[in-house]
């Protein structure tokens, strides 16, 4: 891997969710609040719609920089706020992009900044993954 400099972009990247792509990680995660899979108890709560986890938002973020980064072993922390949700249409489901920009280097490693959106919002405030760079 070359050293990266501050305002890299070294990965990006559109992931797909549908609601088939919900039940899939509820049955990974155990994760089954019906919020995630049915429309009826999402409207009770006051929710505009079936949301997607904040978890598999979270991981599909950061895995977007898997291919630059090489091992999942150098990543040393990661971190988000979860500011909006992801609306999953039953039938358009929805596009969340990713877009890793470097945001610091120092001593053998760098922070990667993650931009992540859904419908022009951004739906993660303060993605940050600190990896290590040297081998």
């Amino acid at each position: 891997m070359t050293a990266p400099a501050v305002g890299d972009v070294v990965a990006e990247r559109t992931v797909h969710l549908t609601r088939e792509s919900l039940v899939r990680y509820a049955g990974a995660s155990g994760d089954f609040n019906p919020i995630h899979y049915r429309d009826d108890v999402a409207a009770q709560v006051g929710l505009p719609g079936v949301l997607a986890h904040g978890m598999l938002t979270m991981g599909l973020s950061v895995e977007t920089i898997m291919p630059w980064l090489g091992d999942a072993g150098r990543i040393l922390e990661y971190g988000v706020r979860f500011t909006r949700p992801v609306v999953v249409d039953a039938d358009a489901g929805a596009d969340v992009t990713v877009v890793a920009t470097v945001g610091a280097v120092d001593a053998g490693a760098a922070r990667i900044d993650l931009t992540v959106t859904h419908a022009d919002t951004t739906v993660l405030g303060k993605a940050q993954v600190r990896v290590r760079l040297d081998a």
